[in-house]
């Protein structure tokens, strides 16, 4: 019974439509539930060469981890398009609003937001990267704890990413899991320094 409730309210929260001021971030947010190791299992992102890509794109990897200062560190390992393996770092600086970070990037040179949507912390977790919804630098990712979600989960992520916006064509869930390996744990802290 509480599965179903739970099931609804995401499906309620997935399907209303919204404009980028109206999202917020998940209730009560806590980032230690949210810490740990997430795979990047579906994203929108409405830029041309990534809808034209699309189907070259593969599940990537990641780690976070709170850090001192309240705010948090991610670490994405993925293959290249020269089929080499690359690390990136982000170091996402608290707000004064729970789920919401901003950090700055360093490819557009601009503050960006990162607002974590909704999570339930043990199976995924949707993040809107950008709230100002500009297409070349807003995107919404769907992270799973497994590479694999239950398909009502993906489709959720579908109907949201159409519901604020994305085209059909801009989501991406790919279905092959990127070969990268994760470092071991012991040295997953030394890379986010």
């Amino acid at each position: 019974m509480l599965l179903a409730v739970a099931v609804l309210c995401s499906v309620v929260l997935w399907t209303h439509s919204f404009n980028s001021s109206d999202i917020q971030p998940q209730p009560d947010f806590e980032l230690e539930q949210f810490t740990g190791e997430w795979y990047r299992v579906g994203w929108a992102y409405d830029h041309p060469l990534v809808i034209e890509h699309k189907n070259k794109f593969l599940i990537s990897r990641g780690h976070l981890i709170a850090n001192e200062n309240g705010g948090a560190n991610l670490t994405m390992w993925t293959m290249n398009s020269l089929k080499t393996c690359e690390v990136s770092s982000y170091v996402y600086e608290k707000t004064e609003l729970p789920g919401v970070f901003t950090y700055f990037s360093q490819r557009h040179k601009i503050e960006k937001d990162i607002t974590v949507v909704e999570t339930n912390y043990t199976d995924y977790g949707v993040v809107l990267k950008y709230r100002n919804m500009k297409k070349e630098y807003t995107q919404l990712a769907l992270y799973g704890r497994k590479p694999e979600l239950r398909p009502e989960v993906v489709e959720n992520f579908r109907s949201f990413a159409l519901s604020i916006g994305f085209p059909e064509e801009a989501i991406i869930t790919p279905v092959i899991l990127d070969p990268c390996p994760l470092p071991e744990p012991s040295n997953r802290t030394k890379l986010l320094d």
